[in-house]
């Protein structure tokens, strides 16, 4: 019994051993999981600190936070954004080609850029414009009425100041005040600058076919031209500016030398202040256009002396012989740098919508003149003015004379034919009338109206669809303005 209980004793002793060395084992790996498990806590904890947040923010989505330093972070812009938005400069020209009603190359021009496409904003455009051509009506070639000038009076004291061109000034030119009213007014009547060459298609055979001109059904259609925009030598001194230039912004303005013998920059005359006022007034154009500058060539073209009596010396009248006293050292190198500096001029007008034509070299009346005086004259303008300002197929004719009368240019008129054969397609003379549209098959004509003195002051109702002559006539002048 004793023996019994003995081993009964050992066995629960060995019992009890197992019963702890289990109990030990485990709680050894209870402890080994908890730290594994902590380790693995504290290593992710860390891994993740080191990361930049996931951008869970959908596509085309802003996102905003705080940097790393603290400060707020600037917005995350998607691709997607970035092609909503039109470039501003493509933006830009669009709407100014669109306000000029040239609304097939605003068009043209959005949907040609890279971020047209899924692009709300220039979508709404197209619409837009695409509903503004379809209300455009075609305006009638044989309303549209061509107004021109000389160059513009900028002070009326030294233009009207008693000498014996006093008289001529007051008759024919027309003052830089008298020029910014009448402008605004026809701005305000629904005006809108036209080009000859909107008006009419040349075509390779040499036949002209009328154009097109299509504008909503409140504007109408004109022409602009300035006659003389040589500044020649006998206006020195008289209160009208001296030449084109390009400013130190690329644009064209005119010198003007004051009475203490500075020079001052800025718009003087008709070019730079219809640049500004189409720059503000985009509308006042079609597609672009400006007007046309009639040039002789005897004194230069634009303020430079261009002439070939400049290199040479030869054949010089007074006020060329007095130029040459006064600047002694104007030579061969001087010659070629007033060419090349009036060329860059002409360049930089004929891209911003100028146009040029044949005041014939010498201001000749083509009435008077035989065709023999007609030619000698032609060769000059093509030798000493065309190589300046280019090649053209317009001659607006000086004194408004023409080479032919009201009914057209027929086949035995010598004169036309010679200068049709010399590449002129476009004549224009000088009427009172309205307007005056003539187009023949090889040809078109248009009257002028000179808007100066002379009409303002002696016949007002001839203007009076313009402008309000007794508001816009300059009381520098002197009255009665001279009869012709």
């Amino acid at each position: 019994m004793e023996e019994h209980e003995k081993a009964r004793r050992a066995a629960e002793r060995r019992a009890k051993r197992k019963r702890q060395v289990l109990i030990s084992r485990i709680i050894i790996i209870v402890l080994v999981l908890l730290i594994a498990v902590l380790l693995f806590l504290v290593f992710w904890g860390n891994a993740g600190r080191s990361k930049k947040p996931q951008d869970k923010t959908q596509k085309g989505a802003v996102t905003e936070g705080i940097s790393e330093s603290g400060t707020e972070a600037a917005p995350a812009v998607t691709e997607t954004e970035t092609q909503t938005e039109p470039a501003p400069d493509v933006m830009e020209e669009a709407e100014r080609l669109a306000a000029m009603y040239d609304y097939e190359g605003a068009i043209a021009l959005l949907q040609g850029d890279s971020g047209y496409s899924g692009n709300p904003a220039m979508a709404a455009k197209v619409t837009e414009w695409e509903t503004a051509k379809a209300n455009l009506v075609e305006f009638p070639l044989d309303q549209v009425t061509h107004v021109f000038y000389h160059t513009l009076v900028k002070d009326t004291s030294l233009a009207f100041d008693g000498d014996s061109k006093e008289a001529g000034y007051n008759q024919v030119m027309t003052t830089i005040d008298e020029f910014n009213k009448i402008t605004q007014s026809m701005y305000e009547k629904g005006y809108v600058l036209v080009s000859l060459h909107d008006m009419c298609t040349v075509n390779d055979d040499g036949t002209v076919s009328r154009g097109k001109i299509m504008l909503p059904p409140d504007k109408k259609a004109f022409v602009l031209s300035q006659d003389d925009v040589s500044y020649y030598h006998y206006m020195d001194g008289d209160g009208m500016a001296t030449k084109l230039i390009i400013d130190e912004n690329g644009k064209v303005k005119t010198e003007y030398k004051e009475q203490d013998g500075s020079v001052s920059v800025g718009d003087f005359d008709m070019i730079p202040l219809i640049d500004t006022f189409v720059e503000e007034h985009p509308d006042f154009s079609y597609h672009g256009a400006k007007g046309i500058i009639a040039l002789t060539g005897y004194n230069g073209v634009l303020g430079y002396r261009t002439d070939i009596a400049y290199k040479t010396r030869e054949n010089l009248d007074e006020y060329q012989e007095k130029f040459f006293q006064e600047n002694p050292d104007f030579n061969e190198d001087s010659y070629n740098r007033e060419v090349e500096e009036a060329t860059k001029v002409a360049n930089a007008m004929k891209e911003n919508g100028w146009e040029f034509a044949s005041h014939t070299w010498g201001h000749i009346n083509v009435t008077q003149a035989d065709l023999s005086h007609i030619q000698t004259d032609t060769e000059k303008w093509e030798n000493y003015v065309k190589p300046v300002v280019g090649d053209t197929n317009v001659i607006i004719f000086a004194f408004g004379a023409d080479i032919g009368d009201w009914q057209g240019y027929f086949a035995d008129n010598e004169k036309f034919n010679y200068l049709k054969g010399k590449g002129f397609d476009i004549f224009c003379n000088v009427d009172s009338s309205q307007y005056w549209v003539q187009f023949g098959d090889s040809y078109m004509r248009q009257g002028r109206r000179n808007l100066d003195g002379y009409r303002m002051y002696y016949n007002p109702e001839m203007v009076s669809d313009l402008f309000d002559a007794s508001g816009v006539f300059d009381s520098a002048r002197p009255t009665p303005v001279p009869e012709m």
